[in-house]
């Protein structure tokens, strides 16, 4: 436990950490490509919300398709809305495999030669382990969530419920972490044995990431800029508060991968012992 908590705090001290190294190597620019994605995710995500569809009831074939529709709906909107945080990491495999890199390389020296193959191996795995945790997930959520159901009345509200996010915090964590691992030629077996005897250290990364990136932004608020000229105060607030919350989206990814860097630099030995395994 008191190995849990260490590592825990680490994968917290390391956002500060990564704001600062971010600052001095002057790596500001990795966080416009999050931006425009959270905005576009957040787009197609409210328009797909908003959507409407005339229904047909004359004949079993509008009835099905209407039921086909309403499916597809509800997938790409939980797709989009609940599990933005991994549609993000998928989306930017290349860029976090990339950085990852460059970071190791400003931290240590160690250089890794441009190679096409590789980068397409590494977002290949990252992909595939960021929709592996993703499924797992999702799959403790439904099983906590039938629980729940069965025990309190309003199950969203449950104590038990909660135990939803410390999930998510592992499996975000452990989606940025695999990128060092890769590189340190541990492969995906070894790698998930690697995150699980360092619970603490996913968690620690996954739960910033996942706390920057909770609330999704409304981009009504956002862009309604015409509302901003009535200079009432609710209004003002309003919109700088959702303002704030696509910042924190915007950076929360990079930031995330910049984090597990530094922190996996500071137990490096560990995972060189178990790629030597």
């Amino acid at each position: 436990m008191k190995h849990f908590f260490s590592e825990f705090l680490i994968g917290l001290k390391s956002y500060w950490k990564a704001l600062t190294f971010i600052r001095e190597n002057r790596l500001y620019w990795y966080y416009i490509i999050p931006a425009l994605l959270m905005l576009i995710i957040y787009f197609i995500g409210n328009r797909i919300m908003h959507m409407e569809i005339a229904a047909n009831f004359s004949n079993m074939n509008g009835i099905v398709w209407y039921f086909i529709y309403v499916g597809i709906n509800i997938s790409i909107s939980l797709l989009l809305m609940k599990f933005t945080k991994y549609l993000v990491v998928i989306l930017l495999s290349p860029l976090f495999s990339h950085l990852s890199q460059r970071c190791e390389n400003i931290l240590t020296g160690n250089q890794y030669p441009v190679n096409l193959k590789q980068i397409y191996a590494d977002v290949k795995r990252g992909v595939r382990l960021a929709m592996r945790n993703m499924l797992y997930e999702y799959f403790y959520f439904f099983i906590i969530l039938i629980i729940a159901y069965f025990i309190w009345d309003e199950p969203t509200k449950s104590p038990l419920f909660y135990l939803t996010f410390l999930i998510g915090f592992y499996y975000y964590g452990f989606s940025f972490i695999d990128y060092d691992n890769e590189r340190r030629k541990l492969n995906e077996v070894q790698s998930i044995q690697f995150v699980r005897s360092h619970r603490g250290l996913a968690m620690g990364i996954g739960m910033i990431y996942s706390l920057l990136i909770l609330v999704p932004v409304d981009l009504e608020v956002l862009f309604s800029v015409d509302k901003l000229s009535n200079f009432k105060l609710y209004t003002i607030l309003e919109f700088v508060g959702h303002l704030l919350l696509w910042v924190s989206a915007s950076i929360a990814p990079i930031l995330a991968i910049v984090s597990s860097s530094i922190a996996m630099e500071e137990i490096r030995g560990e995972v060189d012992e178990v790629a030597q395994a």
